[in-house]
């Protein structure tokens, strides 16, 4: 069975104080709850502290990007070796970084890649936007972006690999695909490319999220579903109590 996970991104909230207020608040709630990965993404700059303040628990740390290069003249940028020994994984790919910094395919990919040659672990954020999902063009967009991401990536490099299915109108927007919808991309179009380019056995191992306006309110009806790994979770993870709750929620879905 693959292990549930529930990762936080808290996208640009929180000062440093804040995020260490947010670590020690929580990680005795959530740090015996052992069954499932927990994971936070705060800004950068409250990386060190939030290690700092999470010392002694399970609970991970993640970053919410990375740049294609190790090192280099790219001003503003943070690269995968500044940020080794400091989190365990790493989101690439998301939406915004797609929309905002026009990241491509190809720099989802490289990102990966320079991720996983460091140690980290990615967290492959794809989905589909507004216009083509009504357009009908969800199952060929996913199926592309998934494929595109994974270019190069072994059948080893995929045990520390995790995948997101964010459809993009669903982020930020109070919306969500239903269940059955979530359920329907990500089993019948992610785990079946994931199948096609590393065969079935690996396909099933692997730990695929949906991230979109997931709450505690929905939490269950979507972690219900046999191929719904877990959330990329994100204003609902700023709020100590509703972050714990979608873990208990998260547990008690997939009865553990």
């Amino acid at each position: 069975m693959r292990k549930p996970m529930m990762a936080g991104n808290w996208k640009m909230h929180k000062t440093i104080a804040e995020a260490v207020a947010f670590a020690e608040a929580i990680k005795n709630r959530i740090n015996g709850l052992v069954s499932i990965d927990r994971v936070v993404c705060p800004a950068y700059v409250a990386l060190p502290a939030m290690k700092q303040a999470l010392t002694g628990t399970d609970i991970a740390l993640g970053a919410q990007d990375v740049h294609t290069q190790a090192q280099g003249a790219y001003t503003s940028c943070i690269s995968a070796p500044m940020l080794q020994g400091l989190v365990d994984y790493v989101i690439v790919g998301h939406s915004e970084t797609r929309q905002y910094l026009g990241v491509t395919d190809a720099d989802v990919n490289q990102k990966a890649k320079i991720a996983l040659a460091h140690g980290l672990k990615p967290i492959i954020a794809m989905g589909e936007s507004l216009e083509q999902n009504e357009a009908g063009q969800t199952e060929a967009v996913c199926d592309r972006q998934i494929r595109a991401a994974l270019d190069g990536i072994t059948s080893a490099q995929m045990a520390n690999v995790v995948i997101a299915y964010e459809p993009i109108w669903a982020i930020g927007t109070g919306k969500n695909a239903t269940p059955e919808q979530a359920q329907a991309i990500i089993g019948g179009v992610v785990r079946k490319a994931l199948a096609d380019l590393y065969g079935e056995e690996i396909a099933q191992a692997t730990r695929i999220l949906y991230g979109g306006s997931m709450k505690p309110a929905n939490c269950h009806e979507l972690m219900v579903q046999p191929d719904i790994d877990g959330g990329l979770v994100g204003g609902a993870s700023l709020d100590v109590e509703s972050f714990t709750e979608m873990i208990e929620i998260a547990i008690q879905a997939k009865g553990l």
